[in-house]
């Protein structure tokens, strides 16, 4: 099977603490693909590093067969990425913005112009194009981000916990776009801490904690027996059974002191 990433032996460190504890990963190509994992397992960083924005201490990381490091040029024009704590330039509109992006990416001015054009549409934002971002709301921000991350056609897709904080007619939008996109042979990486999210749009998986892959496969390979993927995750990660409210008992039951 085609890799769209390789990852090798990635380690990183803040100091004395381990984020990413020396990990392999192979994720295949033209998949919709799920980095899963409690919060702080790792998996923003893990992605920060594969896109090249956070360079590892120790590894190595190809995508679709470029070296992010040694080929920084060659895996930026082939990726596209929706990042956690999305950053846009908020005094711009939404139509500018996408036209910025796309000129910054190379497109004749015609093409950034159509191709934009279609993502408002397709992405419910045709009727906000010409307001600034700053004025936008969540989900309409990373409605925008997603379309400045798909301008330019890329091979990979990689999205940090993109339907967080979105309301549901926009998460559903968004999830028409992604599966369109991975219909056509493309390959997209999301993070998610939502398993019944990932168990409706994933055909494969990686389960990470505490900086560790725990497991990774096709969906049902990494299910397994368990009845949902929130099950099989829970005993993964050593959650399972855990009784969060043994030594709370003078919570509730009036306004005793």
């Amino acid at each position: 099977m085609t890799s769209a990433v390789r990852v090798q032996g990635l380690w990183k460190r803040f100091g004395q603490q381990v984020a990413v504890a020396g990990i392999d990963l192979e994720l295949p190509a033209g998949k919709f693909i799920g980095l899963v994992g409690p919060n702080g397992a790792g998996k923003t960083t893990t992605l920060s590093m594969v896109t090249g924005l956070l360079r590892p201490d120790q590894g190595s990381v190809e995508v679709v067969g470029h070296d992010v490091w040694r080929d920084p040029v060659a895996v930026k024009a082939r990726i596209g990425v929706l990042p956690e704590g999305l950053r846009l330039f908020e005094r711009l509109s939404g139509r500018e913005l996408l036209g910025y992006s796309g000129r910054l990416r190379g497109l004749p001015g015609a093409e950034v112009d159509k191709r934009a054009a279609q993502l408002l549409d397709v992405l419910d934002l045709a009727g906000a194009q010409h307001k600034l971002v700053v004025d936008y709301s969540t989900g309409m921000r990373k409605k925008i981000g997603l379309a400045a991350a798909l301008l330019h056609n890329p091979e990979v897709l990689f999205l940090d916990e993109p339907f967080e904080g979105v309301d549901p007619v926009s998460a559903q939008t968004i999830r028409g776009v992604l599966e369109r996109y991975t219909a056509s042979g493309a390959t997209v990486v999301f993070s998610s801490h939502v398993m019944e999210l990932v168990e409706s749009l994933c055909d494969w998986v990686a389960v990470m904690a505490a900086g560790r892959i725990r497991a990774h496969g096709p969906l049902a390979e990494v299910r397994g027996a368990a009845p949902s993927l929130q099950q099989a995750f829970l005993e993964l990660v050593g959650a399972y059974g855990r009784d969060a409210g043994s030594d709370l008992d003078w919570l509730g039951g009036g306004a005793t002191r």
